[in-house]
């Protein structure tokens, strides 16, 4: 059986951007007491669940991956950056395009089929483009918790 992945959208998934997203804040960006902040003052955090779900993906020898559709993707890589996430990713595809393109490419560069990656999003158009790649997708409503994870352990 081949090694299952698990692809996470960033905005209103893994972090909440004061209610934006990432590419609608204004940098520089600094690091604040576990979050960042960009120059309005608007607080741009991790989900409760996300270093739990981290964990518990590494831990069950899980790869992780982010797919992240923004105008801004310095401005994305640099807020997981400040938020010590970066690093923990096997894969990272942002950049303004389709889910279906950041999927394609996390599938040619992992080698893992479709039918072993679970993809987490917000946006139901999102879902509906990487289900009809045959990859088992959950809509995220409320950011990621890791009761939404835990399912396709």
């Amino acid at each position: 059986m081949s090694k299952q992945l698990f692809v996470f959208d960033l905005d209103f998934t893994l972090w909440d951007a004061g209610g934006l997203w990432c590419d609608c804040t204004t940098p520089p960006y600094r690091r604040v007491n576990g979050y960042v902040k960009d120059a309005q003052n608007r607080i741009i955090q991790l989900y409760p669940d996300v270093w739990d779900i981290i964990r518990l993906l590494r831990q069950k020898d899980r790869q992780i991956a982010i797919a992240s559709r923004t105008e801004q993707p310095a401005w994305a890589r640099q807020i997981l950056e400040l938020l010590e996430l970066r690093q923990w990713f096997d894969y990272e595809e942002i950049f303004p395009d389709r889910k279906i393109s950041h999927l394609q490419n996390i599938q040619q560069r992992s080698g893992i089929p479709y039918s072993q990656m679970v993809f987490f999003d917000d946006e139901q158009r999102n879902i509906a483009d990487v289900s009809s790649m045959g990859i088992t997708s959950e809509w995220v409503q409320h950011g990621i918790s890791r009761q939404l994870v835990e399912k396709y352990l």
